[in-house]
């Protein structure tokens, strides 16, 4: 059966090369004799495993020596707890809420401390970013928590806040590799994988080292403490073996292909390619403010669900798949992930301006 051109938001398309390596060692890896699947997380051969795939991230983000990186379990939505159980002195921390995930990671950090929320853009369904200067950061904030690329409305932050000297924690879910960052900006950076990087299952944590200290909140408990994971690399308990795995062969595949520098430069031509359109259709149009657009996530409708329901049915007729916009924003939305190619975003196009065309 011929592939679809899958735009989920999450678990999301891989890189064909990537299933192809996964697949040509399913039933053995290397001359182990079995399948990653089967292996020992102890084993010599999964170390090796481990071993490279934090090192090729390192290359991939050029993370410094002092950062930790985390091969953990549980989500990004683990870490809305994890964070403030690590991280609080004070128990406090401020917020920008840009939508869905920074709401339910200000709901979990509640449980723990004090929640100032500096800025929100829910007046407008969270369609914007909103203003980030001279943001009243609190005194006694243990650390400012921003969620830099909105999944579910299709919205980025295209600069950062100036915490006036505050750690800055960022959830990178949908938008790790995607563009180059500086990881010395950032105090702590987590992502689930399922976006941007391999299968659901493995969550990502880039922590500096002068953090994991063992100053965590007397209630927490031994799995969410930074410390332990890092003493024992990523080993404490069984980690996501296969998924780790996979992770590292992604990791590999952006090395071959230029990096991070040449992906996103892939990036905003495919997402050039579907705004472009969108700004110049009589029929859909964008829903988020033109400065804050997402390259990763791209929101759109035509202002009547009806119209909005049979173009997602007639795209899926046509190999374009997982197009219906999450249900608390409606309309579509198409996730354009480093893995989905510009053949993918070309189809997309085409079958909008055939789509427009016949139902103006």
């Amino acid at each position: 059966m011929k592939r679809v051109y899958n735009f989920s938001a999450g678990p999301a398309v891989l890189p064909v090369p990537v299933l192809e390596k996964a697949a040509s060692e399913m039933l053995c890896y290397g001359n182990s004799g079995m399948s990653v699947m089967e292996m020992s997380h102890r084993s010599k051969d999964f170390q090796k495993i481990i071993d490279e795939a934090e090192a090729d991230l390192r290359k991939l983000l050029n993370i410094p020596n002092n950062y930790k990186v985390l091969f953990l379990q549980g989500g990004a939505t683990t870490q809305f707890s994890m964070v403030p159980l690590n991280l609080f002195r004070n128990g406090v921390v401020d917020f920008i809420n840009t939508g869905a995930w920074s709401k339910k990671a200000i709901s979990e950090a509640k449980r723990y401390g004090r929640v100032n929320v500096l800025a929100t853009s829910e007046d407008l369904n969270f369609s914007y970013i909103p203003n980030l200067d001279n943001l009243n950061i609190s005194e006694d904030a243990d650390y400012v928590h921003i969620v830099q690329n909105n999944t579910i409305y299709g919205t980025k932050f295209t600069k950062l806040p100036d915490t006036k000297g505050k750690l800055l924690v960022s959830d990178m879910s949908s938008n790790i590799l995607s563009e180059p960052i500086n990881v010395e900006d950032y105090a702590l950076i987590f992502a689930g994988a399922q976006k941007n990087i391999g299968p659901a299952g493995t969550t990502i944590v880039i922590i500096r080292e002068d953090l994991i200290t063992d100053k965590y909140l007397d209630s927490t408990p031994i799995m969410l403490q930074y410390k332990i994971h890092a003493d024992k690399g990523s080993m404490y308990n069984t980690p996501p073996t296969y998924g780790i795995y996979i992770c590292g062969l992604v990791f590999k595949h952006l090395l071959e292909t230029g990096g991070v520098e040449a992906k996103y430069q892939e990036n905003l031509k495919k997402a050039n390619l579907l705004y472009d359109f969108l700004d110049n259709s009589k029929l859909f149009r964008g829903v988020v403010a033109k400065e804050d657009r997402s390259i990763m996530n791209v929101t759109f409708v035509t202002g009547k669900p009806d119209i909005d329901a049979l173009f997602i049915a007639q795209a899926k007729e046509n190999g374009l798949v997982n197009l219906k916009g999450h249900r608390s924003a409606g309309g579509m939305r198409a996730s354009i992930y480093n893995a989905m190619p510009y053949e993918g975003v070309k189809a997309l196009v085409d079958f909008l301006a055939k789509f427009e065309s016949e139902n103006l």
